[in-house]
């Protein structure tokens, strides 16, 4: 697709991501959908409100009433969508930097659209071909209020609100200036823990930390846990789309290990758990242990969706997808990442093993995960570095995967090499149990790419 990326549209707000472009994008939408009305909602970003602007004109132009929802987290817009029958045209960059906005769109099940949906989508926008209205069945706009509280309360009765208010614990939570601002503290609230927050003010500017929940962005979390003595930490990106976690200690608890941990505690014999190509060894271990199978796909929260969809009409359970930055899916919750609920599982785990964080992700953490971004300044530019990078595999002492980039696995280790689908970057992903040599297959990858400038 040449628009949509592994997770929507995004780009540096007015410059790539236009208001013209947005419109477009919400006539296509409105188009495809044929639907009498979309929603839309935002996050935090300051140029949000301009580009929801151009998202209710595009669909009012198509003949679509317009649910202004404001600012609320995305997984709140899934359930509005969900539970009134609308899909919606969401303005966010989830974990991008300020200057940074984009669009995701959701269908009327509450969950983004599939891959041969947004195809569809974009067809419209590059063809410059909508079903526009005239002067008389043009849209009409309504602001709707309440769809922060009606979410709040579908995610309070979907969790065991007894076992996490008996184990009394202490909550610190981050939600980096994004839309998590207006609903995650009051959840864990609700939920019976004692709540303490850092960067919890709503600010498109991000001004406390940048949005994505990365260890180097959360120390002031970290701080918080440690001298507060708080049992966990709980950080979000831009959108509340994620969930990252803080150990007693104010160590941080990489994605990848509290994913591996959640799966572990879901999965059963014949599940199987879709995740991406850049998947840790951790969750093939409990995939392996548990007797159950692991489906790859592109990296990209559309391309697990579209799998996971696909198992799903086979008659296959899947009782937890994602990645490992933290964007979880839980399938017999709602097909789609939510920070809050994601954080809501992993206190039932803190409550079932009456243990602290740091014990509990123990049997994960053995693994050493390196990651490094190539910046690029153009296609050409990054066509050369990939070209760079196939010629280093084709020679390595390992097959490379090719289902999104380049993934030599070498038993003890594994190194990855793909385009960014969200940002120009070129990104290498290494893993090993060795810290040395996990660093060592991202250095030599990392050379074999800038060869190639």
């Amino acid at each position: 697709m040449e628009l949509f990326g592994s997770s929507g549209i995004r780009g540096v707000a007015l410059r790539y991501l236009t208001p013209e472009l947005v419109l477009d994008i919400a006539k296509a939408a409105g188009s495809v959908w044929d639907a009498d009305r979309v929603a839309v909602a935002r996050d935090t970003r300051t140029t949000g409100e301009l580009f929801v602007n151009a998202a209710a004109s595009g669909l009012a132009a198509v003949g679509c009433d317009v649910d202004r929802l404001g600012v609320v987290p995305t997984p709140a817009v899934g359930n509005y969508c969900e539970s009134t029958g609308v899909p919606a045209v969401l303005v966010t960059a989830s974990h991008n930097p300020p200057e940074f906005n984009g669009i995701k769109l959701v269908g009327d099940d509450g969950v983004e659209l599939s891959v041969d949906v947004l195809e569809r989508v974009e067809r419209r926008v590059l063809d410059d071909e909508y079903d526009l209205a005239d002067w008389r069945t043009a849209g009409a706009t309504t602001a709707v209020e309440g769809a922060v509280d009606d979410y709040v309360d579908q995610l309070l009765d979907a969790v065991d609100r007894e076992a996490i208010a008996d184990a009394g614990l202490t909550v610190a939570v981050d939600p980096g200036h994004g839309a998590a601002s207006v609903a995650s503290p009051r959840i864990y609230r609700e939920l019976g823990c004692d709540v303490l927050t850092v960067n919890a003010t709503p600010d498109g500017h991000f001004p406390g930390r940048d949005s994505e929940p990365i260890a180097e962005n959360l120390e002031a979390l970290s701080r918080l846990v440690a001298t507060s003595e708080a049992d966990v930490g709980i950080a979000h990106d831009g959108d509340a789309d994620r969930a990252v976690f803080v150990d007693e200690d104010g160590g941080f608890v990489d994605g990848d290990t509290s994913f591996a941990a959640m799966a572990d505690a879901c999965v059963e014999p014949g599940d199987s758990v879709v995740s991406a190509v850049n998947v840790s060894q951790r969750l093939v271990d409990v995939c392996d242990a548990n007797d159950a199978d692991l489906e790859l796909t592109p990296i990209g929260a559309t391309n697990i969706i579209t799998r996971t969809r696909e198992l799903h009409e086979a008659g296959v359970n899947v009782p937890v997808a994602g990645e490992g930055n933290g964007g979880l899916f839980f399938p017999p919750y709602r097909l789609s990442r939510d920070g809050a609920y994601i954080g809501a599982r992993f206190l039932e785990l803190l409550a079932d093993a009456g243990e602290p964080v740091s014990d509990v992700v123990a049997p994960y953490a053995d693994y050493h995960f390196v990651r490094r971004n190539v910046e690029y300044a153009d296609a050409a530019e990054r066509d050369e570095m990939l070209s760079a990078a196939r010629a280093y595999v084709e020679t390595a002492d390992a097959k490379p995967n090719t289902t999104d980039g380049y993934r030599l696995d070498y038993g003890d280790a594994w190194v990855l090499v793909r385009p960014s689908g969200t940002e120009p970057k070129v990104r290498i992903y290494a893993e090993s149990a060795d810290p040395d040599r996990a660093e060592q297959l991202a250095t030599d990858m990392l050379v074999a790419v800038e060869s190639g400038r």
